[in-house]
């Protein structure tokens, strides 16, 4: 069943070309800085996330798994170390973290080679300039949108970086509306809710293999290899 209630956000390509895409997809991969927080740092401390967040990426997980009987690949790529970034992939049971990736298309070729997708089999969630080379190549660039960067997101529009773009930003979960449209164009965003609401024997199983993933996390070397975190070994 369509929930028909009026997207908030901006299409850049169609809605059905997104919907296409989607369509395609076998892995949601998220930037974290201003994507799940509103990207605001105290010296060292990292940027922390949202609930209201994380349980948009399950709901989205499940309807994909809804969809296609099988879970998303799914990872964040950091271009800093951030605790919370690590705990929450953790939690959550992602395929990865990666952290200190500051040529981002280097973590998702790893990614890709590692769980033998292409790269536009990937749905990226993304704010700023360090996303752009994965944006150049994955399936579908979803944008948590932000007023101040105005002329960034013109750039984005016009050369060919981004399908979506958020009405929410970051700090106002605009990740969370940006599932809940993702989950609409599966068609099954109010399954997806009457399922997780009543722990049916679908959702239970999904929750079952998803816990079975244990996250990895990564980083680079002083070679610029991408090589396990020792200290989550």
């Amino acid at each position: 069943m369509k929930n028909t209630n009026k997207f908030i956000g901006k299409f850049v390509v169609s809605q059905a070309d997104v919907e296409k895409r989607l369509s395609k997809a076998k892995a949601f991969i998220f930037d974290w800085d201003g994507v799940f927080n509103n990207g605001f740092k105290t010296g060292q401390t990292g940027s922390g996330f949202s609930e209201i967040d994380s349980m948009g990426t399950n709901l989205l997980r499940f309807s994909h798994f809804l969809k296609t009987e099988h879970l998303p690949f799914t990872a964040i790529i950091s271009g800093e170390k951030n605790e919370s970034a690590q705990f929450f992939a953790t939690r959550e049971h992602f395929n990865f973290s990666f952290y200190k990736i500051a040529h981002k298309i280097d973590a998702l070729n790893y990614f890709c080679d590692h769980k033998g997708i292409k790269p536009e089999e990937v749905v990226y969630f993304f704010d700023d300039v360090l996303d752009l080379s994965i944006a150049k190549v994955c399936g579908l660039r979803m944008m948590i949108g932000k007023q101040a960067t105005t002329l960034f997101t013109g750039h984005c529009i016009q050369n060919n970086l981004v399908d979506h773009i958020s009405a929410n930003d970051g700090g106002a979960h605009g990740m969370r509306e940006s599932c809940e449209m993702l989950m609409t164009l599966n068609g099954n965003f109010d399954d997806v809710l009457k399922m997780r609401t009543e722990q049916t024997d679908d959702y239970k199983e999904y929750i079952k293999q998803r816990n079975i993933c244990e996250t990895l996390i990564y980083t680079k070397d002083n070679m610029g290899r991408i090589i396990p975190d020792q200290n989550s070994l």
